[in-house]
């Protein structure tokens, strides 16, 4: 019961934790949503009205206002279950009699096209008018159980027993489903939200509000659409550093057309709610199945912030245990070798056969289980242990071994099988404080999820970096724009990014001479801010080491910016960038005159070979400035190899990047090649962040390719591009 002195106006309290209720549109028919919530707070330990404009009926409870309901008890919260067209007065009413907080649960709202749009945004209003909190609308409600209220329609919910963790889902449906999947785990929840529509309370305000709360051990976060990214990364970074958060995020596939039916908002950036989520301290996971693994694992035991901690595999049967083995190999776990001390104790209670170098095998499992558990705990190397086995009660008692075991890290294990007793055993490991799965893939799940937390406090508390990090303010001052190629590389220059020597050329004489007084060979470039994509209408020729070749370059390039200009209101390059979701990308700028000089051509010397990368910063709608890290070229444009961060950012986090990228392998020296200097690399991205972020005019600036070579990190291509020039050409079809 929520006491006389917790929250007052804005704050959730009242939401989560009323002292009375008001069911808004309760009804007699058994079959209609009124009744069904009616239902549903009927064993809620605090007062409880029904209000029935039409059918009232004060003797039996049934009011025809909340204004008549609230002079028989406190209203705090008030659940309405009306038709669209009415809520908004319903709600506003409400909050005339007293209540503090509402729930709309019926649909037709921003889902359902115009007249639903209007119906939300009177439902925005009434919340801004009168500072009443609102969940919803279009959602099945909410649970908390730890205070016997149970604020929604759906069977079966009121089932769902109190616990440690915390759901926060964008989708009512999603939210339940998440319980279910939770108690069936042996997990109960402190709280579980469905967001919906999402007019006023959002995901943030519901994070916010759990790191309050002594009662909950870890969150679950499903993220749909972010509408501010900058609040919700900050929202989570400040709860992750006292309880684990766990976040699903919807949208790795072709989700949009079906997101925007069913809230009314398109899905977010997959790739770069990701990796902002995962920035400000987040455990990711791909499914909700891995969500109820790893969040109830993190609601029972969270491994001490370390950089890379380690994994003692213990496993019963061979088989399942290089299906663990192999799978947090694909969360790049660390599973160091056993010392020779530890070897030589486990050869005294394991079979010689038996493979001791971590992972473990104990063969058939027998009562000196628990004997193999504190050995391997007692490494030094080892910081937690998963531990597998099949149910086998005849050979050994599991419970009873990890009674006897005193373990000194923290212990998860995965016990096979089927039926009662296999129940009976994992509800007792439960209860012992022990997470608990039923196979070898949620075994790891639940492992890569301690680790993952783990790693990402290390992060945060080493300094590197948390989302959107301040940094010193920047001197480099780029102008208004448009920039050419030239232009752009002196911004890095003055960014202190390296460039190769570089001339910009007037005429042909200029070319001349810079051919003759800069180290060749060179490439000879076609100079027009307008033309980005510079490749692919031939305005670039590479290689030129003679007057002959440097006059059929210029030549080459004169017909390119004919072409171009000739092309009556047509795009002068294609949008595209490095590729997928959230990448920074090069706007098309379209060119409606031909230029009546003979075009500038920039050239400049050749840089040696090496690997390419991309590397940008661009203002993302919903997140704000984000910095891009991936390999450069179109092969990272097919398979969407990138690493983003927010910015501001520092370089010591962003030298992390690389390491997030599929094909880091080519950046260490593969097969003889250069090696990455990755604290270059992060001097180099956070400066662009930093740039970005400082000047809001700057809509993108990317570097691609910037080139490793033996000598160092090496920009061959710049392109900045202002704020009105990329809303300018999404406005003319720009993906």
């Amino acid at each position: 019961m929520l006491p006389e002195s917790a929250d007052g106006l804005g704050g959730l309290g009242p939401l989560f934790a009323p002292r009375g209720i008001a069911v808004i549109g309760a009804s007699r028919d058994p079959a209609k949503l009124g009744a069904a919530l009616a239902r549903s707070v009927a064993g809620f330990p605090g007062y409880v009205a029904l209000v029935n404009a039409r059918d009232p009926e004060p003797a039996s409870g049934i009011y025809g206002s909340v204004e008549e309901a609230a002079e028989h008890g406190p209203v705090d919260l008030a659940l309405v279950c009306l038709p669209a067209r009415v809520c908004a007065d319903a709600v506003a009413e409400a909050a005339k009699a007293g209540a503090r907080a509402a729930v709309v649960y019926g649909g037709g709202f921003a889902e359902a096209g115009a007249d639903g749009e209007r119906y939300q945004r009177e439902l925005a209003d009434v919340v801004e008018r009168t500072g009443i909190r609102l969940l919803g609308p279009n959602t099945s409600g909410f649970l908390a159980p730890g205070g016997g209220l149970t604020a929604s329609f759906v069977p079966g919910a009121a089932d769902v027993p109190s616990g440690r963790v915390a759901v926060v889902a964008a989708s009512g449906g999603v939210n339940h489903a998440l319980a279910f999947l939770l108690s069936e785990a042996g997990h109960g929840v402190s709280l579980a939200v469905g967001l919906g529509n999402g007019v006023d309370v959002t995901a943030a305000d519901v994070l916010e509000h759990l790191a309050g709360d002594p009662q909950t051990g870890a969150v679950a976060l499903h993220i749909e659409s972010v509408a501010d990214g900058r609040r919700l990364t900050g929202a989570v970074a400040r709860l992750a550093a006292i309880r684990p958060v766990v976040a699903l995020v919807v949208g790795r596939h072709d989700v949009g057309a079906f997101a925007a039916s069913h809230t009314g908002a398109l899905a977010t950036s997959w790739r770069t709610t990701r990796a902002a989520l995962a920035q400000a301290g987040a455990v990711l996971v791909d499914d909700e199945r891995e969500l109820v693994d790893a969040v109830g694992a993190l609601s029972l035991v969270r491994l001490p912030a370390a950089a890379d901690p380690g994994v003692g595999v213990v496993t019963a049967q061979a088989g399942p245990g290089l299906l663990l083995l192999d799978d947090l190999r694909g969360r790049r776990a660390a599973v160091p070798e056993l010392t020779a001390d530890t070897r030589r104790a486990l050869a005294e209670v394991l079979p010689p056969l038996t493979y001791q170098a971590n992972p473990v095998d104990t063969g058939r499992p027998g009562p000196g289980f628990g004997a193999v558990l504190d050995t391997v705990a007692a490494d030094p190397a080892v910081d937690l242990i998963a531990g597998y086995a099949l149910h086998e009660p005849a050979a050994f008692d599991l419970v009873e071994a990890v009674d006897a075991a005193g373990y000194s890290v923290p212990l998860l294990l995965g016990v096979g099988g089927a039926g009662d007793g296999v129940r009976r055993v994992r509800r007792a490991l439960l209860e012992r404080g022990v997470a608990v799965a039923g196979d070898p893939h949620g075994l790891a799940a639940m492992t890569g999820a301690l680790l993952a937390d783990a790693r990402a406090r290390h992060r945060m508390t080493a300094g590197s970096t948390g989302p959107g990090v301040p940094r010193v303010a920047v001197a480099v001052e780029p102008g208004p724009g448009p920039w050419d190629e030239d232009q752009a590389k002196t911004l890095l220059d003055r960014l202190n990014v390296p460039t190769m020597p570089r001339r910009a050329c007037a005429d042909r004489a200029a070319a001349h001479r810079a051919l003759a007084e800069l180290p060749g060979p060179v490439a000879v470039k076609l100079l027009d801010a307008a033309v980005l994509h510079k490749t692919e209408i031939g305005g670039v020729r590479l290689g030129v080491r003679t007057p002959a070749e440097l006059d059929a370059a210029l030549d080459a390039i004169e017909e390119a910016a004919v072409r171009v200009a000739g092309a009556s209101g047509g795009a002068a390059d294609g949008r595209s960038g490095a590729g997928g979701d959230g990448a920074p990308a090069r706007v098309a700028v379209a060119i409606e005159e031909a230029a009546p000089e003979p075009p500038q051509a920039l050239v400049e010397s050749m840089a040696p070979p090496g690997i390419d990368l991309v590397v940008g910063a661009r203002r993302d709608p919903v997140f704000g400035p984000v910095v891009l890290v991936g390999l450069g070229g179109t092969t990272a444009e097919a398979l969407a190899d990138v690493s983003i961060r927010l910015a501001p950012l520092t370089a010591r986090e962003a030298a992390t990047m690389p390491a997030d990228l599929a094909g880091r392998a080519l950046l260490d020296g593969w097969r003889g090649g250069p090696v990455l200097d990755r604290a270059a690399l992060g001097e180099v991205t956070a400066a662009l962040g930093d740039l970005l972020a400082a000047h809001p005019a700057l809509a993108e600036i990317e570097i691609n390719p910037l080139r490793i070579t033996a000598h160092g990190l090496v920009a061959l291509d710049a392109v900045c591009i202002a704020a009105g020039a990329a809303e300018a050409a999404q406005e003319e079809g720009g993906d």
